[in-house]
């Protein structure tokens, strides 16, 4: 096995992205949320398929807070596809959220990749208020019309 590449990012890009969501979190409370920082509600949105695992964070109106992916930590090629990966992601989701100071979360997976599981069981280790979970997968009510019978 060779050797695992950890991203380790620099202060000047740690105070950038704390800058980015304390204005975002400022931006929320101007826009009527009576001057208090932080989403009550939130809905997170887990995106699983076999090459990666998507988490984007919304508040009630959809609007984007913050999304992170397997591929965005380090994880390259079929890596980014496995529940390790999926885990490490939700693990960031989830201090993303104690950042954000959202009180409760709806988690809404779609996909059939192997990271959807270990990914809402990764948020609930961590201590995320996980109100309800939801099952978003599109499934075929009957298919495409099939082709016509060959002729030889």
């Amino acid at each position: 096995m060779g050797k695992k590449k950890i991203i380790k990012k620099s202060t000047e890009e740690l105070f950038k992205e704390r800058e980015d969501i304390e204005s975002k979190m400022q931006k929320g409370a101007a826009a009527g949320e009576a001057g208090q920082l932080g989403v009550q509600n939130g809905f997170l949105y887990i995106s699983s398929s076999y090459n990666n695992t998507i988490l984007t964070l919304t508040d009630e109106l959809g609007n984007v807070l913050c999304w992170i992916s397997a591929g965005k930590i380090g994880f390259k090629g079929t890596k980014k596809g496995t529940p390790y990966a999926a885990n490490k992601a939700a693990e960031l989701m989830a201090q993303n959220i104690q950042k954000f100071r959202v009180d409760k979360i709806h988690v809404k997976v779609k996909g059939i990749g192997s990271g959807r599981e270990s990914a809402v069981r990764a948020l609930a280790a961590h201590g995320v208020n996980i109100v309800s979970i939801e099952d978003r997968t599109p499934i075929p009510h009957n298919g495409c019309r099939p082709p016509k019978p060959r002729r030889v």
